[in-house]
């Protein structure tokens, strides 16, 4: 009878030489010369019987495709990965977001707000990758310049479902003399559609008779935007706004 051979298993990453080991790696000659399977595995720390915590990096990347998709996934989505439970998945979001609000710090917003592309360039690295819509209220002070950026409401996949009273008495609330709304659309797609156009139409209405300056909606995609100030259409609805007051 022919013996079946063992089992071959992995060696686990605390049996690796130490310039192989990720943290050490890391620690030695610096995160640049890791790859992100590595840089993974250092977040998740440990492996599970015959797959190290390296393993689960590929497989994470594997699924996900890039670090960038990761940074929308649901947690139910990483919960299907074997040796991957909620202080882990926590560990990776939490360094997922840092990243990325890295990314948004490079383009914080300290000066006066000039152009649509000011604030596009800001909210893209926050919102383009979100599954969900995801509603912002940007507060200007009296130089233009952005006071805070506050979430009026998060949406389901398929809409934000942002309240116009809010957002006013918000306004009122911080004394904000001006105020831009902003909204990411998870398709990636950035034209408006008829409910994003009402609802502005209808903020604006409620911005003159409280004496706030409205000044754009931005819509963001996948590395696009949509500027209802850019277009004309924030100078059409405030005429119409006027004329109805």
């Amino acid at each position: 009878m022919k013996k079946e051979r063992d089992t071959q298993y992995p060696v686990p990453i605390r049996e690796w030489s130490e310039d192989d080991r990720p943290r050490e790696k890391l620690l030695k000659h610096g995160e640049h010369t890791l790859s992100n399977a590595e840089l993974l595995a250092i977040l998740i720390r440990t492996g599970t019987p015959g797959r190290s915590a390296v393993d689960i990096g590929r497989e994470l990347l594997h699924k996900f495709k890039s670090l960038r998709a990761m940074s929308g996934i649901d947690v139910s989505e990483f919960k299907e990965i074997n040796g991957l439970k909620d202080a882990k998945i926590a560990q990776i979001k939490a360094a997922i977001e840092l990243g990325r609000r890295m990314l948004s710090e490079e383009k914080a917003l300290d000066d006066p707000v000039k152009c649509s592309s000011d604030v596009a360039n800001f909210l893209m690295p926050l919102m383009r990758d979100l599954k969900k819509e995801r509603f912002v209220l940007l507060l200007l002070d009296r130089r233009n310049a952005v006071s805070d950026v506050i979430d009026v409401d998060h949406g389901t996949v398929d809409r934000a479902n942002p309240y116009i009273r809010d957002i006013i008495q918000t306004a009122i609330r911080y004394n904000s003399p001006s105020i831009i709304v902003a909204h990411n659309h998870p398709s990636g797609a950035v034209a408006p559609s008829n409910d994003d156009k009402t609802f502005t139409k209808s903020l604006m209405m409620a911005a003159k008779a409280t004496g706030i300056s409205f000044f754009d909606h931005i819509i963001i995609g996948d590395n696009r935007y949509f500027s209802f100030a850019d277009e004309g259409l924030m100078e059409e609805y405030e005429t119409k706004a006027v004329r109805e007051l």
